[in-house]
């Protein structure tokens, strides 16, 4: 026979506030369960001679909230095998409330009915006390369990469960990473009952308060402005400026006319990489971002695509190139990773016919030197490749002896041909030697830099021009410039 479990919500306040179905469930000849008995129904209803079991020592037991959830569900379920029950929870079941949640999830593969046998939500008496309109919408959030990117700023924003210091603080540590310190928060206690309590604080003094127990909850005004830190303004920035009356010049530009300016911010982006200046790199990585969101917009503008596209598209790549982190494959080093990368990367490509030649996927886009990089690295994967690095380098001994014939012939065709072939052995013995030629190249272009402006330097505090200084005396400032590890 079918075992069952009613689930009834005791409200946020006291008796008045339960309904009368509850209530005669809780006076029936059912055993009673309750997740905690701190709760004003239940003083009022000891009074009436209620017996229960409580499962308040249940979260002395562990550290973790998700812990003590799945002992008492297991709990329950054990108890539900030889008897129907009655599980009472504070608020209405199915607001707040992980147990439920997991029992609904549980019990049918146990041949354990689940009832849900009514309750009053704390919503609708939070909104009253704090006198709020819900119609602009608001978020419902676990303070045991809440996430700094769930928040919503331009909402109002519930957080339940905050029955503790201990929680109150991780709230506040959280809040406070979208909100001012400052911000006024509300506190409210029992809403809708005779003990309703309301305490207006700053967020930093939250944890401060001596008032938060298992009727508790959080209330945070929705903020006026959006915080410009949030992703949603700068969608709506970018959404301005191609709109109507948004900017002449941003409002003309086509996927062809940004090429320019990606390709501009990304060497930008990687020089404040090379240079570590973090507050450069936070710029230079906004100026990228920014060249996303544009070619975004321009895609939602023609109807084609939108940014929710194009993170969705990248979060099914990341979620399908990892299943040694989102599936059951396992790895043992960064090897292995790029390995399994590869072997996803073209299953996903296709085989045979529809495959397209191994060099079309180099990048034609790419300055001449990175293109250079990724046709020799993706002619390996079909196994035409060096052996090793040294025999590269014989190579680039070859294409040297090659091109100074032709600087002897002064043949400038044959130069340029026998210069490129030069320069393509070199990245192939850089790529043997692991390392990237294009790194290596914008190191010395930052040791020229730093060097000559040592030269320049010089020759401005000398108070004569350039002129005046002959090459011989120019070089041995450069090597004053190289002695100083410059």
């Amino acid at each position: 026979m079918v075992k069952q479990i009613t689930i009834i919500g005791l409200g946020a306040g006291n008796m008045e506030q339960l309904p009368l179905g509850v209530y005669r469930l809780l006076k029936g000849e059912n055993k009673i369960y309750l997740r905690t008995k701190e709760h004003p129904v239940i003083r009022e209803l000891e009074g009436e001679g209620l017996t229960y079991t409580s499962f308040d020592y249940v979260y002395e037991r562990h550290d973790q909230f998700e812990d003590v959830y799945q002992e008492i569900t297991q709990l329950l379920l054990g108890a539900a095998k030889s008897e129907n029950i009655i599980y009472g929870v504070p608020g209405h079941p199915l607001v707040a409330e992980k147990t439920v949640q997991l029992l609904i999830e549980e019990g049918p593969k146990q041949n354990i009915e689940i009832t849900i046998g009514g309750g009053q939500s704390f919503i609708d008496a939070l909104f009253s006390a704090v006198k709020a309109d819900p119609i602009e919408g608001f978020q419902l959030l676990d303070g045991t369990d809440l996430h700094l990117h769930d928040i919503r700023t331009t909402q109002h924003l519930i957080i339940g469960q905050v029955y503790d210091a201990y929680v109150a603080s991780d709230v506040k540590l959280t809040l406070m990473e979208k909100y001012p310190d400052d911000y006024e928060v509300i506190i409210v206690t029992a809403a809708g009952s005779d003990k309703e309590l309301i305490q207006k604080v700053p967020l930093f003094e939250l944890d401060r308060q001596i008032s938060l127990n298992n009727l508790t909850s959080l209330y945070i005004p929705p903020m006026k402005e959006i915080l410009l830190k949030e992703f949603t303004a700068l969608r709506e920035i970018i959404s301005e400026l191609r709109g109507p009356n948004g900017c002449p010049w941003d409002k003309k530009q086509t996927h062809q006319s940004l090429k320019k300016y990606l390709i501009e911010e990304s060497y930008e982006l990687l020089e404040a990489i090379d240079e570590d200046d973090i507050d450069h790199m936070i710029e230079e990585l906004g100026d990228v971002l920014l060249q996303v969101m544009l070619h975004s917009q321009i895609g939602e503008d023609e109807g084609m695509f939108s940014i929710d596209d194009v993170i969705e598209s990248i979060s099914e790549k990341m979620i399908r190139r990892h299943p040694h982190v989102f599936g059951d494959r396992n790895v043992s080093n960064a090897e292995e990773v790029v390995k399994n990368w590869n072997e996803i990367k073209a299953e996903e490509k296709g085989k045979g016919e529809r495959e397209t030649s191994i060099v079309n996927q180099a990048g034609k886009g790419l300055p001449a030197i990175m293109r250079a990089f990724n046709l020799q690295k993706y002619a390996t994967k079909l196994g035409f490749d060096w052996d090793h690095a040294k025999d590269a380098w014989e190579k680039v001994h070859e294409e040297i002896k090659e091109f100074e014939i032709e600087m002897t012939n002064e043949h400038k065709e044959n130069q340029l041909e026998e210069l490129g072939d030069l320069l393509f052995a070199i990245v192939n013995a850089a790529r043997l030697l692991s390392i990237h030629p294009e790194e290596a190249l914008e190191m010395a272009n930052q040791k020229f830099i730093r060097r000559f402006s040592y030269i320049e330097n010089y020759v401005k505090n000398s108070g004569k021009p350039f002129r005046a200084f002959t090459l011989d005396e120019l070089d041995r400032i450069w090597n004053e410039a190289k002695v100083k590890g410059l």
